[in-house]
């Protein structure tokens, strides 16, 4: 009997600040606790521990933690902190495209957003104490938002050993690959620590390493219909007593067919027997198998009572199997102590290495791997069977002449048969994808099916495509293509390393087998691939090594029109595409207004700033929309966006009036400043408030050289500043000319029109997203331009100098001449 397994992993959860001294009070327990399991037990010891700096996170960003389990491991320990602050209570509502989130997977890197229902795999639920619910290799497919304090503690009585991944996104769905012209949206920072424990012997197990596993011996024995091993456990007799359990292993080395688990000589201990209990067939001795982890009565994969029946797993896969023996009501009739002897045995069925199959009738082969010779795309290859019966030079080789003709029926005119592929998967190589197609020049009955580590059936595997509407398409690694009458495609995404079995399940015609072959041509191939389709040709293969740097793996970045783990997904139409290229483009044409009136009123420096600058913008993002790029991306991102801040910057700098010398000593000021912002971090949002603040303050030197040469100019006497000074008709008539002047200076209904052009500006850049970025950066481009036109045509150029006659001055000079020429001087008038 088969029965669901179902995992706990143990997560506990700190994010509250109220909480730190619980925190605190829980961790001095948890270590008190810890010592006292570490002195009780000497067995454990750490295998590895591996310490994971701050890394950030940007939008649609995501990184993968690999974490090696050996097969004598006893836990696991996760601890990630991050600046994640998600209330809980609205996680529900939060946009699932935006949400930051970690998953698991065993064997190869998790890939939630496979499938075009890309949320199919999202807990909606924070991670609390015990409530990860694991379903075998659907929890590889499950997301739970990330928190800002996660520490998981995972035994070998949870989880398999093995190779486990662990994903950190930042926002998943078909925009995550999407070649984007910008990233708005809120990054996040983690750092981590993974530490990996285990037991010093391998006869003992569990969590805290104080399990004894008996190893089994086995003898082999051939038989007609295959290779028979028959296995019991050592000694005569082994004995438990009730409520109390054994552990025994096996490691299955190859393909098995079928293993068959037995008890014989199952009596109470002859000592302990009382009068009148001879009845031994009443004793339920319960085994409970499972691949990988120590099984249990909770968690196991097969389970009965092989006092009576022998418990019989079919197909089991290939690797280490736990099985655990107890009994369960025991007789009341038996007096004192209740101990249950028996003998363990088993025996597995193994077929030659060219036939599968409970019979050994069907066909199985073994293909041998054709590296692909190209050094910049690692680890592709493509498989062939290694048969004399057929011949192939080429990744296709015909399949009627390698199928079973031995159905499983003889009553029948027609017929189903399997032919089984086994095929050896590096562990390098499970950063990638594995291709199977079928091609026919008639309508394939084909069915198939994929199952890692064992044989496939009709009622168990991992994959299997029956036709066009059943099949796993609903799976996160299942990926279907180009699937009609002729012809089946389809894709295993991230394929775990080891042996993997496909199964075709075919019609056949027991009296004219060659007949039935040679009336159709169908070929097959197996293949391995970096990227899925060659990402549908819309975006290029990247190949990057994991945060361990133990592992590689492949991902598709898409061009700016596509996006999906394969970059299949339409995100803009071409009609679309063409639209925000001409609006992003066409926008910048805005420089011309502000550039035209630099020029006419002859200041070349501003000219150049704005012209340059709507140039640049406009090759940057020709380059940035996929349609030419005169330079590199880079170099024209860093134009674009340094000429951008020293345009909004000149225009500042204009209102005031100064010399030559003194603006160019300010624009070298700030083209440094300027040069910083846009190496480092151009498309903060931040960027626009430290522009306008550089303009402000640019704008302010130069009203205060202005100020200081005004006085310079105009040499006062003590006497008249200190008439100044204390004569408050004085100070209050020079505030009233300063204000006049500044009135004088600006034409005001334009320098309101350049606030408004600005303040759109900014919230145009705060406004832009991923997918409305287009429209908003082309306001942003009209918006800037406008504002600059508007503020440097807001100044007025007939007052010189910015001032306006002083009168006081001149009439101090007329009253001394008319007094210097009314004073004879040696009989002359001076």
């Amino acid at each position: 009997m088969e029965k669901k397994t179902i995992y706990s992993i143990l997560g506990v959860l700190y994010s509250n600040n109220k909480f730190y001294f619980f925190i605190f009070v829980g961790s001095f327990v948890i270590c008190c606790c810890s010592y006292e399991v570490h002195a009780a037990s000497t067995e454990s010891f750490t295998l590895s521990s591996f310490t994971y700096g701050r890394t950030v996170l940007k939008p649609y960003d995501w990184r993968y933690i690999r974490v090696d389990l050996p097969t004598w491991f006893s836990s696991v320990t996760i601890s990630l902190e991050s600046d994640v602050d998600l209330d809980k209570s609205r996680i529900t509502m939060a946009d699932k495209s935006s949400l930051p989130m970690i998953c698991a997977r065993e064997g190869s890197p998790p890939l939630p957003d496979t499938h075009n229902t890309s949320f199919t795999g999202l807990v909606l639920a924070p991670i609390s104490n015990g409530s990860l619910a694991i379903e075998g290799l659907q929890f590889s497919e499950k997301c739970y938002p990330m928190q800002k304090n996660i520490l998981i503690k995972l035994t070998n009585e949870q989880i398999s050993p093995g190779v486990w991944y662990f994903g950190l996104f930042n926002g998943i769905g078909s925009m995550r690959t999407q070649s984007k012209m910008i990233n708005r949206g809120s990054g996040y920072s983690f750092s981590g620590n993974v530490t990996v424990e285990g037991c010093m012997s391998p006869s003992i197990s569990g969590q805290f390493c104080n399990e004894t596993i008996d190893h089994l011996s086995c003898v082999d024995q051939n038989s007609t219909q295959g290779i028979v091993t028959s296995c019991k456990n050592d000694g005569e007799r082994s004995c438990i007593h009730q409520n109390e359990s054994k552990l025994y292993s096996l490691d299955l080395l190859g393909v098995t067919e079928e293993i068959t688990i037995s008890a014989t000589n199952v009596i109470f201990n002859q000592s302990q027997r009382s009068n009148g209990a001879n009845n031994d067939s009443n004793i339920i001795l319960m085994c409970y198998a499972r691949h990988g982890s120590i099984s249990s009565p909770s968690t196991h994969d097969y389970s009965g009572n092989i006092n009576n029946v022998s418990l019989v797993i079919r197909s089991p896969k290939v690797g280490r199997w736990y099985i655990t023996v107890t009994t369960l009501n025991v007789s009341k009739e038996i007096a004192g102590s209740t101990d249950v002897c028996y003998s363990l045995e088993w025996k597995l069925l193994q077929c030659p290495i060219n036939k599968a199959g409970l019979n050994c009738t069907w066909e199985r082969y073994t293909l041998q791997t054709i590296m692909r010779k190209n050094p910049s795309v690692p680890f592709e290859s493509y498989y062939l069977p290694a048969s004399d019966k057929v011949t192939s030079n080429s990744p296709n080789f015909p399949l009627e002449p390698l199928l079973s003709n031995i159905s499983l029926g003889q009553s029948q005119s027609q017929h189903f048969a399997w032919t089984y592929f086994l095929v050896d998967i590096p562990s390098g190589a499970s950063g990638g994808s594995i291709h199977i197609r079928l091609n026919s020049d008639k309508k394939i009955n084909h069915e198939i099916y994929a199952s890692y580590g064992g044989l496939p059936f009709e009622d168990k595997w991992d994959y299997f495509y029956a036709n066009s509407t059943s099949n796993s398409n609903g799976s996160m690694f299942f990926k279907l293509y180009d699937s009609d009458e002729k012809t089946i495609s389809f894709y295993i995404v991230y394929v775990r390393g080891g042996t993997w079995s496909f199964g075709v399940k075919h019609l056949t015609s027991v009296g004219n087998a060659l007949k039935s072959q040679s009336q159709s041509q169908t070929t097959m191939s197996i293949s391995i691939e970096r990227c899925p389709r060659r990402c549908s040709s819309h975006g290029s293969c990247q190949n990057i090594v994991e945060m361990s740097g133990l592992s590689l793996y492949s991902y598709c970045w898409c061009d700016r029109t596509h996006g999906g783990f394969d970059c299949s997904v339409e995100i803009v139409s071409h009609q679309g595409h063409i639209w925000q290229s001409v609006s992003l483009i066409a926008s910048n044409a805005a420089f011309v207004f502000p550039a035209y009136w630099a020029l006419r009123q002859k200041a070349f420096a501003e000219w150049v700033i704005y012209t340059s600058s709507g140039i640049s913008s406009g090759l940057y993002h020709a380059c940035d929309v996929g349609t030419w790029c005169a330079l590199s991306f880079r170099v024209l991102q860093f134009m674009d966006f340094w000429l951008s801040f020293m345009a909004v910057v000149s225009t500042f700098v204009y209102l005031a009036d100064i010399d030559e010398g003194s603006k160019r000593t300010i624009h070298t000021v700030v083209a440094i400043l300027t040069a910083l912002m846009a190496e480092n971090g151009p498309t903060r949002s931040s960027n626009i408030v430290l522009v306008i603040a550089i303009g402000a303050a640019g704008l302010l030197i130069g009203f205060l050289i202005e100020f200081f040469r005004h006085y310079r100019r105009f040499s006062f006497s003590a006497e008249l500043l200190l008439n100044m000074l204390h004569r408050w008709q004085t100070v209050k008539e020079w505030f009233h000319n300063l204000i006049k002047t500044i009135l004088k200076r600006f034409r005001w209904f334009f320098v309101v029109a350049g606030f408004g052009a600005l303040a759109m500006a900014a919230i145009s850049w705060n406004l832009e997203s991923t997918e409305s970025y287009w429209f908003w950066h082309s306001m942003w481009h009209v918006s800037i331009y406008t504002s600059s036109f508007f503020f440097i045509f807001s100044k007025v150029n007939g007052v010189v100098n910015g001032e306006p006659p002083n009168t006081n001055y001149e009439l101090t000079r007329q009253d001394s001449l008319s007094r210097g020429q009314g004073r004879p001087e040696n009989g002359r008038v001076s």
